[in-house]
């Protein structure tokens, strides 16, 4: 049976915009009130959908939830239509509105972790939503997630869903953004390495910004995922790379099947974490390409998001190819770091340079906007929605963008009713072409 790795990429939002909501990430908070252009960063993001699809890899769509999002705004005591409820909550605290409508669904690295059937006690891919606690935000996301990742991937006897993790931020969990799956091929079982940035009970006084990810979050993903524990592995993020804007660890490694590409200052004991590794993979050739700060300084990796880049294994290509953010080609130590890698002929043959500027300047690169899923021809077969990408939904969303979307909002934008009403409108064309039912507030 063959298997492959989709990714699913979060489709920009019609209320994207530069609120600088989101603690201890850098570009997020040094692109505040900026003007954004929802329209293009849709765009962007289907045409590094299409460039995957061109390599030969399987490629589906999340769509953005539903925002301002009406239940929160009811959860916090106001009432009437939909437009009596924004009226009054902008009039009260414009803080408040700019959190229910943030556009941050796009990132759906973020969404869920993933277990596919081969690690898993019964068999089936596990997905647990991620509660994305630190950030209020975020934190409102999860039930919306868990409803569209339901549609895609039904219930039964190849796909098992959990709730997110109950405990606010003491059990804060991020999802994918903080988990690397290590295997020999995509259907072998693999070996899971989640990344922490604190315990959920000790006070890290090494810790700037917020370490998001808890210990004990971890570890309760990977029980109810039926993980064996010879095969999940544990390892704290280097406090100084949370300091340094990395917020999630996926901004300063990312891995795909035997090769794992950090940064030096990514975890706290390097040399032990991959002794860990090797003796969880047995036989495997583990290929591990650590980056010394003395090529690329931690700051220059983290403002270029060089390690925010899609690894992937295109059947067009030997070797892997790097998918990166086009910063990493205007930073000269990244630009250089890449151009010597390609040429050393190691695991990574290929770089391919994409712009997806208007994400990256809320902090998200290629990576922060994909969830990636391992997935047999049974798997495939057994999907619902209309998730999976084909030359004609692609046509489809890009009109539907064109058609629904805004080339320009502000935040002073988010309290304007008919923002509001013209995404409804477009989320609910976008439920019809993707097959996926009422997952809305709004729509029930």
């Amino acid at each position: 049976m063959a298997w492959r790795e989709a990714n699913f990429d979060g489709i920009v939002g019609p209320t994207h915009n530069y609120a600088g909501l989101s603690y201890g990430n850098v570009a997020s908070a040094s692109n505040k009130g900026l003007v954004a252009n929802p329209r293009e960063g849709a765009l962007q993001g289907l045409d590094k959908a299409q460039h995957l699809m061109g390599l030969g890899m399987m490629q589906g769509v999340l769509p953005p939830h539903d925002r301002p999002s009406l239940h929160a705004l009811r959860a916090h005591g106001f009432t009437g239509s939909d437009r009596d409820m924004l009226a009054k909550a902008w009039e009260t605290s414009p803080a408040l509105v700019a959190n229910l409508t943030s556009s941050a669904t796009m990132w759906t690295a973020n969404a869920a972790t993933i277990s596919p059937s081969p690690d898993t006690a019964d068999g089936r891919t596990h997905f647990t939503p991620a509660n994305l606690a630190a950030m209020y935000h975020r934190s409102i996301e999860w039930p919306v997630t868990s409803r569209v990742l339901k549609a895609i991937f039904p219930e039964g006897e190849r796909f098992a869903h959990h709730d997110a993790l109950e405990g606010g931020t003491h059990m804060g969990d991020e999802g994918a953004a903080n988990h690397n799956r290590f295997c020999a091929d995509y259907g072998d079982e693999g070996v899971a390495l989640f990344v922490y940035g604190r315990g959920a009970f000790e006070k890290a006084d090494d810790l700037i910004f917020p370490g998001r990810q808890t210990l004990e979050a971890s570890r309760a993903v990977a029980r109810q995922h039926g993980l064996s524990p010879k095969k999940a592995l544990f390892v704290r993020q280097n406090p100084a790379a949370i300091n340094a804007g990395a917020f999630h660890n996926d901004v300063v490694a990312v891995s795909n099947r035997n090769v794992f590409f950090y940064h030096e200052d990514a975890f706290v004991n390097p040399d032990q974490l991959e002794r860990d590794i090797l003796g969880a993979i047995g036989d495997v050739e583990m290929r591990f390409i650590r980056v010394p700060k003395a090529h690329v300084p931690l700051a220059d990796a983290v403002k270029s998001y060089l390690f925010n880049s899609q690894l992937i294994s295109s059947p067009h290509r030997e070797g892997m190819t790097l998918i990166l953010p086009g910063e990493v080609a205007e930073t000269p130590s990244t630009k250089a770091y890449v151009d010597s890698l390609i040429a050393s002929g190691g695991a990574i043959t290929h770089a391919d340079y994409l712009d997806v500027r208007q994400s990256m300047r809320n902090g998200g690169g290629p990576a922060c906007l994909r969830l990636r899923v391992a997935l047999s021809d049974d798997d495939v077969n057994g999907l619902g929605a209309n998730a999976i990408l084909n030359a004609g939904l692609v046509t489809e969303l890009q009109a539907w963008v064109r058609k629904h979307y805004r080339d320009r909002v502000m935040p002073e934008d988010l309290g304007d009713p008919l923002l509001m009403e013209e995404s409804f409108a477009a989320l609910d064309d976008l439920t019809q072409i993707l097959k996926l039912g009422s997952v809305y507030d709004f729509q029930n």
